[in-house]
């Protein structure tokens, strides 16, 4: 039997949830699986993968094909990389430590790229807001600017011509001299 380690979709419209499973290749997408491996859910920033690494490993090891998609997941997990070490390992080509070693060294290197990543995507958006805030307090100076602008005419045209009239009375009497 083919089997392929497929997307299983969940979720409502617009709003994708899926399962990692193990299934018959001939099965429809939805419907009938083998073995529930894990969870992939998109609508996070980054996605969230839960996986079952040691029964998906298996999976791999015994033949189940993934498809694009669950192969970049298995990727980014590390299991097609741990599948290669262990090629390497019954090759003779590394001993079980170096395979290890490794391993460890790749996952240590990929944690810090996700924290790296999750550590400038707060700080983008505590920028963000900072920027949003700053921008809403000066459209909020300007607006209470262009109402008392809007209220101080009034009181200065009464006062202008005022100022007017007593220069002209000025004018007048200096000519009048």
């Amino acid at each position: 039997m083919a089997t392929k380690i497929r997307l299983q979709r969940h979720g409502k419209k617009g709003k994708p949830f899926y399962y990692i499973v193990v299934a018959d290749a001939r099965a429809p997408r939805d419907g009938r699986f083998i073995e529930r491996l894990g969870s992939y859910n998109p609508n996070t920033n980054p996605a969230t993968i839960d996986i079952n690494f040691d029964k998906t490993l298996a999976w791999v090891n015994t033949g189940a094909q993934p498809t694009d998609t669950c192969r970049a997941i298995l990727s980014y997990k590390g299991v097609l990389y741990k599948k290669h070490l262990e090629g390497g390992v019954k090759k003779g080509a590394l001993t079980e430590e170096q395979a290890a070693a490794k391993f460890a060294e790749w996952t240590d290197q990929k944690d810090g790229k996700i924290t790296g990543k999750k550590t400038s995507l707060v700080s983008a958006k505590d920028e963000a807001r900072k920027l949003a805030l700053a921008a809403e307090a000066k459209k909020k100076e300007e607006k209470a600017a262009a109402i008392a602008a809007k209220n101080a005419p009034v009181a200065e045209e009464v006062e202008a011509p005022a100022e007017e009239e007593a220069a002209t009375e000025a004018d007048a009497a200096e000519s009048a001299e």
